[in-house]
């Protein structure tokens, strides 16, 4: 029984042995494995380029609609222009006033309610065209104004106390700023769009409507006051933005420079509730927009300097020890007079003398030459 016992025993400790044996092959065969998979992923973290935001810029750019920047002939005309000028940046349509896509979306939305049209085509390759030339790439945002969502989603539009749909004087339905699913679709195309390359988002139309039968609008705000309802969107969109390696902007009526205490322009914009929340504020100081009489002149159109002059400096007030910085939009289109090179530096020179962060020319057609632009 002792010498059945001492083999039993012996049996065991080699089946021991050759157990350990296996399970230490074994763990020294995953050890290298796992050191082997996490070298190659080290390797791949060390080749993966980590995208931050470029310094701020003063930018001087031009507005190019989607079609523009997607036609090669036409994007290279532009860059030509901004390669001899002091121009250096471009605001490009990636979702217009139709509230058409202008990409190729991935966002599972756009693509359910049909809503792109892929007017820039090779987005990518358009923006390392102009990083190559030094160029600052903007994309534009229109929010509220969305005909096409608000036709697709009515029940996230304005709706009209007479039933169905509101719709502006030009036929334009819009969305209803208070939705959060607008909210949430409209920071899914910036992360998206920023995620193609693009340096800044501009938003624009971010307000309540201006014109059309505005008794007929079916507010959904109640006893807030749409600055309020404007500024929590604003501040939804700096919490959600605030690491994205890209700037964000805002568009405002000229007159927001201009405005008093708590009047809002009856459309919720107020620069006091958009300066700690975004980076710049781009007033459009279109001379052409402001009415007959504005500083007793009868013709504002005819005084570009004057009038832009009068606008910065009654609005720098707003932006002492603030986050944003005011960068304008200018008139570079013939409405209320011809604007030649004169004009254009009038403008540009009433900016100047009060900021430096830039602005930008607005030309609809996208006709732009260097008239009152100095050489680069």
């Amino acid at each position: 029984m002792l010498n059945s016992s001492r083999n039993s025993l012996l049996v065991v400790s080699i089946v021991g042995l050759f157990a350990g044996a296996i399970l230490f092959y074994n763990w020294q065969s995953t050890s290298e494995a796992f050191a082997e998979s996490f070298a190659a992923d080290t390797a791949n973290w060390e080749k993966k380029e980590i995208r931050l935001k470029i310094p701020r810029q003063t930018a001087k750019g031009i507005y190019l609609t989607a079609y523009s920047a997607g036609q090669e002939k036409k994007l290279d005309e532009i860059i030509n222009l901004l390669d001899k000028t002091e121009l250096n940046a471009v605001v490009i349509d990636i979702k217009d006033y139709s509230g058409k896509i202008l990409y190729d979306s991935k966002i599972k939305l756009v693509n359910d309610l049909k809503i792109k049209k892929n007017q820039l085509g090779n987005i990518k390759k358009i923006i390392d065209k102009l990083h190559q030339h030094n160029i600052y790439a903007i994309a534009r945002q229109t929010v509220f104004q969305d005909p096409l969502l608000a036709e697709k989603k009515p029940e996230w539009a304005i709706r009209s106390k007479s039933g169905g749909v509101w719709r502006d004087n030009k036929g334009l339905a819009w969305v209803d700023p208070t939705r959060e699913e607008v909210w949430n679709y409209n920071l899914a195309i910036a992360k998206e769009v920023i995620g193609l390359g693009f340096d800044e988002i501009n938003f624009d139309y971010m307000r309540f409507p201006s014109d059309g039968n505005m008794s007929q609008v079916v507010y959904t705000n109640g006893q807030k006051t749409k600055y309020a309802a404007m500024k929590e969107f604003y501040k939804f969109l700096s919490d959600n933005l605030k690491d994205e390696p890209a700037w964000i902007s805002i568009d405002m009526f000229g007159l927001v420079m201009e405005a008093k205490g708590e009047f809002d322009l009856n459309i919720g914009q107020r620069v006091v509730d958009a300066v700690d929340n975004f980076d710049y504020i781009s007033p459009m100081m279109y001379p052409s927009h402001y009415p007959s009489g504005h500083l007793k002149m009868q013709n504002p159109a005819e005084h570009p300097g004057e009038v832009v002059a009068n606008g910065m400096r009654a609005g720098m007030p707003f932006f002492k020890d603030k986050r944003a910085e005011v960068r304008p939009w200018l008139q570079a289109f013939n409405i209320g007079a011809v604007y030649d090179g004169t004009k254009i530096r009038g403008q540009i020179d009433a900016v100047e003398r009060y900021s430096d962060a830039g602005w930008f020319l607005w030309n609809a057609a996208n006709r732009y030459t260097a008239a009152g632009l100095k050489a680069d």
